[in-house]
């Protein structure tokens, strides 16, 4: 094997007919519909999917949250959420005069100036 996984045991479950497939043979190996070894892998397998694919939900949820004022330093999420509250939309902040996001509680006027460049 290229990975250097040769000395881990690995199989593959096929779903449809729940049948094990190893590198050692061609041959699936098709356990009874009630032995518990055929349990424990498909317990396996459908954990290892529900972990894949809530790991891909966060990652898309928290990569579509991204917005421009993530990338202004001194700006966290109790900021950003207040300039929102504020200004009402990332628009509404490009809009705003300097001095206006200054008076946002927790700005500076420099930090103001560095939002209104980024944005």
């Amino acid at each position: 094997m290229e990975l250097g996984l040769d000395d881990i045991p690995l199989v593959a479950l096929a779903k449809e007919n729940e049948e094990i497939f190893a590198p050692y043979t061609s041959e699936p190996i098709i356990l009874p519909r009630n032995s518990q070894s055929l349990y424990l892998v498909q317990r396996i397998r459908d954990e290892a999917h529900r972990f894949a694919i809530t790991y891909h939900r966060n990652l898309r949820s928290k990569g579509s949250l991204k917005s421009s004022i993530d990338l202004v330093t001194g700006i966290g999420p109790k900021r950003k959420r207040m300039l929102l509250r504020r200004f009402g939309s990332i628009q509404g902040i490009k809009e705003a005069d300097i001095d206006d996001i200054a008076a946002v509680p927790g700005l500076t006027r420099s930090l103001a100036m560095r939002l209104k460049q980024t944005l």
